[in-house]
């Protein structure tokens, strides 16, 4: 009798247990969720926040989470982005990076390093968690990059994305060369 008991205990933890894990939630082909973020360029801090839902269909987004201002690694994939800004504004893409700071912090970052795009606040991490791109056991954004096309769906999705070389960066370039 109690090892009857004890056996469906388990099953209904294991199946509570496997319901409570986080699921993806973005794929390939769906419609991007849609989100309102304060951002920063170089030249000032935004009064109004970004929608990203307003800026969907006039070019490909790129949603570029990142995990922090000033970093070593974060600071070379912005360059990259920066360095190859008119390879990217070519095929007709509008890079939006995201990560947990501060909207005064992507300011002075995003001016000393003279970004040409937009540095969208997250500080909550809801949007990085929409996009499975936080990390809650180090409590920052994880490293993706994420393509919306003009439709407004997720085209393209590197949830691995790597600063060691060239590779990833060439790979969104030429997911985005395929939506020209």
């Amino acid at each position: 009798m109690y090892s009857r008991v004890l056996v469906m205990m388990l099953i209904v933890l294991a199946s509570s247990f496997a319901l409570s894990q986080p699921q993806p939630s973005i794929k390939i082909g769906q419609v991007a969720p849609d989100f309102t973020l304060p951002y920063a360029t170089r030249d000032s801090i935004a009064k109004e926040p970004l929608e990203l839902s307003k800026v969907v269909g006039k070019r490909n987004i790129i949603l570029a989470f990142y995990p922090a201002d000033w970093s070593g690694g974060c600071t070379k994939e912005m360059c990259t982005m920066r360095d190859d800004f008119s390879d990217l504004e070519k095929l007709n893409a509008e890079l939006l990076a995201i990560s947990g700071d501060y909207v005064f912090t992507h300011h002075q970052w995003a001016k000393e390093q003279a970004f040409p795009f937009r540095l969208l606040s997250d500080h909550l991490h809801k949007i990085a968690t929409l996009y499975d791109s936080y990390n809650e056991k180090y409590g920052f954004n994880k490293r993706t990059v994420f393509v919306i096309d003009k439709q407004g769906k997720i085209a393209y999705e590197d949830l691995q994305y790597s600063v060691a070389d060239n590779d990833d960066f060439n790979r969104l370039k030429d997911a985005l060369e395929k939506l020209q």
